[in-house]
C-alpha cells in the first residue's frame, strides 16, 4: 500500500468510531502532586531523553493528520514544566489539517504565558481547579497556591481564550461541599465548569472508593440552591460533557461521567504518552510505542490502524465500585504517567 492510498484511510475502530481526536502527553513531570493524579512519593518519572522531542511529536501528528486528526490536546503531567511549548504549538498548528489545539494545565505557570501561547496557537483552555479555598486547595493538590491559579484564569480572560474551561474533580469529603461555589461561578462569567467523577486510573483501593461521589449530586445542589438547571447547547470541545446551564446564567457546567455512565459509545480519541506510547483507551494497559516506527510514515500508520483495530468497546471502570473482574488488565499507569 503506498502513502497516498494509506493516507485516504480514517482511523475507524470495529464499532464504527471515528477517531479524529489526539491527546499528547508532552511530560510525565509536574510541580504538584494531586491526590487523584499521583501518589505524595515515590513516582518514578522518566529521564528527559526518554520523551519524545518536538520534531518526533510533529511527525507522529503530521502522519495522524493525514489520517483524519483534526484536534489536539497537550497534557501532562503539567505541560508547562516543558521548555519551550510556545514553539511545539506553533509547529502544530502550521501541520496541514489540523484545526484546534487545546492545553490541559494547572494554571500555577500559566499567567506570564498566556498571550505569547495564544499568538503561537493555542485555541483552548483548561485549569484544573478543584477548591475555590486557598488551604484546601493546597491540601489537594500537596503545595498549590490558589492564587497562581486564579491569576492566571484572569489572564485567560483578558487574552480573549474562549470557551474557558475548568476541571474540578469531585471528591467525598474533600471538595463536594463547593459545588455551590462552583456553580455561582458561571453566572456572571463566561466560564464553562466541568464536574468530573474521581477515576480509579492506576489506583483502585478502599481510598478511591471512600473519594467517588456520583455527579447527580451536582443537579441536587442546583435544585437545593432553587435554581433548576437547564439543558445548556455544546460547548466546543466539550466531548463527553452532559451541559447545563442555571437560568440566566452567562456560563455553564457540565457533567463527565466516566465511571457511572461511560461515554465510550462515542468516544473518539487517542492517547500519546510522554515516553511515545499510543493507548487507544484511558483505562486499559494497551499501549503501542512509536518509536521504532519514527522515519516510516506507513509503518507510523499501520501502527495506529493496529491500535485502533485492538481499542474495546468500552472500559470497566464501573466495575471498581462493585467489585467484579474486570475482563482485560487496567492500567497500572497513574494519571500523570497517561496524560488524562
Amino acid at each position: 500500500m503506498d502513502t497516498q492510498q494509506a493516507s485516504a484511510r480514517q482511523l475507524v475502530d470495529q464499532f464504527g468510531r471515528v477517531h479524529d481526536y489526539l491527546r499528547i502527553s508532552v511530560t510525565d513531570k509536574c510541580n504538584l502532586r494531586c491526590v487523584y493524579c499521583m501518589p505524595a512519593e515515590g513516582m518514578q518519572f522518566e529521564p528527559e531523553e526518554r520523551h519524545l522531542t518536538d520534531e518526533q511529536i510533529v511527525e507522529v501528528v503530521t502522519v495522524l493528520a493525514g489520517l483524519g486528526v483534526r484536534k489536539l490536546r497537550l497534557t501532562g503531567g503539567e505541560p508547562l514544566v516543558r521548555r519551550g511549548l510556545d514553539r511545539l504549538i506553533a509547529r502544530l498548528s502550521a501541520i496541514a489539517g489540523i484545526e484546534d489545539i487545546a492545553l490541559t494545565t494547572n494554571g500555577m505557570f500559566f499567567a506570564p504565558q498566556a498571550e505569547r501561547l495564544r499568538e503561537a496557537g493555542l485555541t483552548r483552555l483548561n485549569i484544573s481547579l478543584d477548591s475555590l479555598r486557598p488551604d484546601r486547595f493546597s491540601e489537594i493538590t500537596r503545595g498549590g497556591d490558589l492564587a497562581k491559579v486564579l491569576a492566571s484564569l484572569e489572564a485567560a480572560e483578558r487574552t480573549g481564550y474562549d470557551p474557558i474551561k475548568l476541571n474540578v474533580v469531585l471528591m467525598k469529603g474533600r471538595n463536594d461541599e463547593e459545588i455551590d461555589d462552583f456553580l455561582r461561578m458561571t453566572v456572571h462569567r463566561r466560564l464553562h465548569i466541568r464536574f468530573i467523577e474521581y477515576m480509579p486510573i492506576g489506583h483502585s483501593d478502599a481510598g478511591w472508593k471512600a473519594g467517588y461521589v456520583p455527579l447527580e449530586t451536582v443537579l441536587d445542589r442546583c435544585r437545593a440552591m432553587g435554581m433548576a438547571p437547564e439543558p445548556a447547547g455544546d460547548v466546543y470541545g466539550n466531548g463527553p460533557s452532559r451541559n447545563y446551564r442555571l437560568s440566566g446564567a452567562a456560563g455553564s457546567f457540565g457533567l463527565i461521567h466516566p465511571v457511572s455512565d461511560h461515554f465510550c459509545a462515542t468516544c473518539n480519541r487517542l492517547r500519546l504518552t510522554a515516553d511515545g506510547n499510543v493507548k487507544p483507551c484511558l483505562y486499559w494497559s494497551d499501549e503501542w510505542n512509536v518509536k521504532p516506527w519514527l522515519g516510516d510514515r506507513s509503518g507510523l500508520e499501520e501502527l495506529f490502524f493496529r491500535a485502533i483495530g485492538q481499542k474495546p468497546e468500552t472500559h470497566e471502570m464501573a466495575k471498581v465500585l462493585t467489585g467484579e473482574d474486570a475482563s482485560r488488565l487496567p492500567t497500572v499507569r497513574r494519571m500523570s504517567q497517561i496524560g488524562g
